[in-house]
């Protein structure tokens, strides 16, 4: 006969194999609150969450294995079983010589942002990356003291950027086409994403998604299909990773485009708000990550804090997450120096 302590020992497995499941599949804002809660309720949450989490890695790494003589992998090998498999996953688990909490926080607002008017001019805060849903659905990132403006009719979709830096994920919609004009330079996209910086004397533009076209402005008032047909393009076509860079001297020269490394293109787009993945990181790490990223700083009070051990994934504007995390489940406690810094100590 099976004993309490067996009853209560399964359900937590069965409950960390259905977190591992929900998190494979996204997590809504309020399942992500629901998770931290019952992550930090018991010791046990952690320790069976990051063993079925390995098991579920294990299982998808399978998923990919190629027979003998087989060029691709069987895309059904698992495709009945793979969640019959992680009900027993206590089972299968092997001994961890260490055990550290993972945790999964995106957080997002309760609701999300409205999007923006038709017509409206759009403008970062001077110290910080900022975020805004466009009217369509498209998602433009700010870098600090970006402006542009942003003009859609039932055409098409114009972005001007004034001054500074954007990225946009474009919601795809052919026959609307989306443009940012920066100085003169029309880009073109359909549904991508890319990256538009101006400054005094160029226009760089990074694609990381899709494809994108670079032509000389043909002013607001003309339709895109119109550009597109008469304008010769300055770039006539850009791919995933490359970067144009084209410059607005008097006397402008070739563009410059170049294929970029995934470190390079990183590099590129260190200023973005992006999610940040930790495995059984020390604590100065993380905050170190974060305080690179955002005006608020995080500061390490007790030398302690600094090697504790950390597996977490975060957006790395989620500073009230990582806070709440580590005063929940590390022994640490917040303490707010103005509006700018927050200093972590040790738990008396």
């Amino acid at each position: 006969m099976n004993s309490p302590s067996d009853h209560d020992s399964e359900a937590v497995a069965t409950a960390a194999a259905q977190w591992v499941l929900r998190h494979d599949r996204g997590l809504t804002p309020a399942e992500q609150d629901e998770f931290l809660h019952w992550l930090t309720k018991d010791p046990s949450h952690s320790l069976q969450f990051t063993q079925h989490r390995q098991n579920w890695q294990r299982l998808e790494a399978l998923a990919h294995w190629r027979p003998e003589h087989s060029a691709r992998p069987n895309p059904d090998l698992l495709a009945p079983r793979r969640k019959n498999v992680l009900r027993f996953a206590p089972r299968l688990a092997l001994a961890a010589a260490a055990v550290v909490v993972a945790v999964f926080i995106l957080r997002k607002p309760a609701t999300a942002p409205a999007p923006l008017p038709v017509a409206t001019l759009v403008a970062s805060n001077s110290n910080l990356v900022t975020q805004r849903t466009l009217e369509d659905g498209t998602i433009v990132e700010l870098n600090h003291g970006t402006v542009m403006r942003v003009h859609f009719t039932k055409t098409e979709r114009r972005v001007s950027l004034e001054q500074g830096e954007a990225h946009f994920t474009v919601t795809k919609n052919p026959s609307r086409p989306f443009i940012v004009t920066a100085r003169g330079m029309d880009v073109f996209a359909v549904g991508t994403a890319f990256n538009v910086r101006l400054d005094q004397v160029v226009v760089e533009v990074l694609v990381t998604e899709g494809r994108v076209r670079v032509s000389e402005t043909s002013g607001e008032s003309a339709p895109a299909s119109v550009a597109l047909a008469d304008k010769a393009p300055v770039v006539p076509l850009l791919e995933a990773g490359q970067r144009a860079v084209v410059s607005l001297s008097a006397q402008p020269t070739a563009p410059q485009i170049a294929t970029l490394t995934p470190g390079e293109i990183e590099r590129v787009l260190a200023w973005q708000h992006r999610l940040l993945d930790f495995t059984a990181a020390p604590m100065s790490e993380v905050v170190a990550a974060f305080n690179r990223r955002n005006h608020t700083q995080l500061v390490l009070v007790d030398p302690q804090l600094a090697e504790i051990r950390i597996s977490a994934t975060f957006r790395s504007d989620n500073i009230e997450g990582f806070v709440s995390l580590v005063e929940m489940g590390f022994g640490t406690r917040a303490e707010r120096h103005g509006a700018n810094e927050i200093r972590l100590h040790q738990a008396r």
